[in-house]
């Protein structure tokens, strides 16, 4: 097995650049692109292969279209009921469909929350374009959503009934769940039973409680206490409606991992869809095809915007990490800030981390600037291990 060794790889390099997107900065396909620049600075004879990766969260659709699907796009619903187009992948019958591309939080106008009323109806658009396309396996990619509503919109988009005592549709969002008096799971789109359908999520936090998806991720998304507390006492009676429509199972379910994913969309997608749950990175992983491309790597680079103790929990970075480690394949992770000591990251598989604050103090600057400044270290990565 080739390997780096004292800080040089002793045989003809081939690196893979497999990083997430610099959040607010950078999509994935531009850390790679930036990386790679760097490298050949001073390494002009290095081969590179890019594979950018996410984890279901933004930007899992461009990772996807980034190794070869074809980017699909359909007008769906905004989270405010507003409508937008939002894209989904697709490639010999398996979808990647995003859920923040019809239902999160980048849709919403600036400085602009809506934690009780923000619907997840896109989402469900945007899952039945995908089997309108054919799609019989669906990675359902969750995250960075500006609703809390528990896939109640999702699940209206494909067929099911949500309403009040009078026998008419709740309000939308998470809020209108209160009014929730019967649960009609009977029109769901047919095609679902026969789909496979993966949730693919970093977050294994349950539908509801302490560690539920009001209180942990509510107030992310403009809500008060009081919403939480809204929010939190909505979606145990959601659950407990569901239960006397599908039995114990929806109870069984809102405890489950990846529940409380997206505001609680992994939970309709759980009780609704039947989908099963995976951490995100490693479905991702599987569907760019990665263990091919690190069959052919010498040396990894990946990273994220911050390295921190989330990178450790499931975050793209550290499933990268452990698959490289794996094979004995080095591994070096680029960030924007870093906030792992060294034993940390040495226990998470990566044997050095560079950081834009190194180059740049100023946070201001290493978000605007992110670019040139990776590039620059990516240089002297390969000063460090190419040459």
């Amino acid at each position: 097995m080739t390997k780096v060794t004292d800080g040089a790889v002793t045989e003809a390099a081939h690196v893979l650049v497999a990083a997430d997107k610099f959040k607010g900065s950078l999509t994935a396909v531009e850390v790679a692109e930036r990386v790679t620049a760097g490298l050949r600075l001073v390494a002009p004879d290095v081969t590179v292969e890019a594979l950018p990766v996410a984890d279901g969260g933004d930007g899992t659709v461009a990772a996807a279209v980034a190794a070869g699907f074809e980017r699909r796009e359909v007008r769906v619903t905004g989270p405010l009921g507003d409508e937008l187009t939002a894209a989904y992948a697709l490639r010999d019958g398996t979808a990647v469909v995003e859920m923040a591309e019809a239902s999160g939080l980048q849709h919403l106008p600036h400085g602009v929350f809506a934690p009780l009323t923000a619907g997840t109806y896109g989402s469900g658009e945007l899952l039945r374009a995908a089997l309108d396309a054919g799609a019989r396996t669906i990675v359902f990619g969750v995250g960075g959503s500006a609703s809390t509503d528990g896939g109640a919109g999702m699940l209206a988009a494909l067929g099911g009934r949500f309403l009040d005592g009078a026998g008419q549709p709740v309000g939308p969002g998470g809020g209108g769940l209160r009014d929730l008096a019967t649960v009609d799971l009977s029109g769901l789109d047919a095609r679902i039973a026969d789909t496979d359908i993966v949730l693919a999520s970093d977050v294994d936090n349950p539908l509801t409680g302490p560690k539920g998806a009001p209180a942990v991720y509510g107030p992310q998304k403009g809500a008060s206490p009081e919403d939480v507390a809204a929010l939190d006492a909505a979606l145990a009676h959601y659950a407990r409606v569901l239960e006397k429509t599908i039995g114990a199972r929806a109870a069984e379910a809102a405890l489950s991992p990846g529940a409380g994913a997206a505001g609680g969309i992994g939970y309709g997608a759980l009780v609704g869809l039947a989908a099963s749950f995976r951490p995100g990175i490693e479905v991702m992983l599987d569907v760019l095809g990665f263990d091919a491309a690190l069959s052919r790597a010498t040396l990894v680079i990946t990273g994220e915007g911050s390295l921190d103790e989330q990178t450790l929990h499931g975050k793209a970075p550290a499933g990268v990490a452990a698959a490289a480690r794996a094979r004995d394949i080095e591994v070096i992770a680029v960030c924007g800030r870093l906030a792992l000591r060294p034993e940390a990251l040495g226990r998470a598989g990566i044997r050095r981390a560079y950081a834009l604050t190194d180059l740049e103090p100023d946070p201001a600057r290493c978000m605007s600037e992110a670019g040139p400044l990776l590039e620059r270290m990516s240089a002297g990565i390969a000063r460090d291990f190419l040459v």
